[in-house]
């Protein structure tokens, strides 16, 4: 990654907000533009202020890594990320995504992207612990927890320069690859898949077992329960874990867990087989019997609807995705 290169900045803009500078290139000397981090705000009382001040410190974070680009030798587009969901266009030609917002916005661009450009996350607004002491009784101050985002304003322009001048290297994540009977889905799961009924009061019944290559490698499972999740590496730690999963190493390749949600009555028979882990040869396979259903990937953003009848299938197949990690997941 030497010379001129092509960057990506992705900024998830939410529905009727005006669009920014920050969506578009802007041309100009570096030099008109002063470098340095967001001032920070004062915190309003009440909520909805405190949200505009958010929205206000997310602004300021995109023009910051935006001036940070301009005094570089590279070439860079910077693009809404409601447009690549509108236009639902696969990322190309570049040799570097840096998304700005925090884990939801990393893992909505990673839905358009192959397994050979990297990305780099830049959280733009971190939690802070003394605001959520702060707010505590009024509301939760808690923001994007920003795990997979390899950097933040402070310390984005030295993750970048370690990046162009090949002194970091990307980690591979392992992705999931969906069939919906039979048929490939378009968006590969970076966190987690779950298949649910559409209203959450709704049993959703439904039967499943694992294959290994083809074959049946465990008794066929009947469900009757709030849904099946089955999550990756990168995301055993979210809402895997907080159901009663186990965290995974973030880099264990190929491997899959899964959990039934809130089972109704198991028995002996198939309590041991509620929750486990699917092996890189192995797959998920399940029938859906209830009317209506969803395949939700990585949150509620990406769904698919199902019908009684239909199968579902989910491996670990998928290609994987570069994603420049923080320092401390690597330790």
């Amino acid at each position: 990654m030497r010379g001129k290169q092509r960057l990506n900045i992705w900024r998830l803009v939410k529905d009727g907000e005006k669009a920014t500078p920050a969506d578009v290139e802007i041309p100009g000397n570096a030099s008109n533009f002063p470098i340095g981090p967001p001032l920070q705000h004062h915190l309003p009382t009440d909520v909805f202020g405190y949200l505009e001040n958010r929205r206000k410190v997310h602004e300021d974070a995109i023009n910051f890594c935006q001036n940070v680009l301009r005094k570089k030798a590279v070439d860079w587009q910077a693009i809404c990320c409601n447009n690549i969901l509108r236009d639902s266009q696969p990322i190309h030609n570049v040799d570097l995504v840096v998304t700005i917002g925090g884990d939801g916005t990393l893992l909505q661009t990673s839905h358009f992207m192959d397994g050979s450009i990297p990305v780099l996350g830049v959280n733009s607004d971190p939690t802070q612990d003394q605001e959520v002491a702060e707010f505590s009784e009024e509301f939760d101050a808690t923001r994007s927890t920003g795990f997979l985002c390899g950097a933040t304003i402070e310390n984005f322009e030295q993750v970048l320069d370690d990046i162009l001048e090949d002194r970091k290297t990307p980690s591979k994540l392992s992705r999931m690859l969906i069939c919906l009977n039979s048929r490939l889905l378009p968006t590969y799961a970076l966190n987690d898949a779950l298949v649910a009924h559409t209203c959450p009061a709704t049993v959703s019944r439904f039967s499943f077992k694992i294959k290994r290559e083809g074959h049946p490698c465990s008794p066929l499972v009947h469900c009757r329960s709030s849904g099946l999740r089955v999550s990756t590496a990168a995301g055993s730690t979210a809402a895997m874990l907080s159901a009663g999963g186990f965290a995974m190493p973030i880099l264990s390749q190929d491997h899959l867990q899964y959990m039934v949600r809130e089972p109704i009555l198991p028995g002996a028979v198939y309590s041991s087989l509620m929750h486990g882990l699917l092996k890189p040869d192995q797959s998920m396979v399940a029938s859906w019997f209830s009317k209506e259903g969803a395949i939700y990937i990585d949150g509620s953003d990406v769904s698919y609807s199902i019908k009684h009848g239909d199968t579902i299938e989910m491996s670990s197949k998928a290609p994987g995705l570069k994603v420049f990690l923080p320092h401390h997941l690597l330790s």
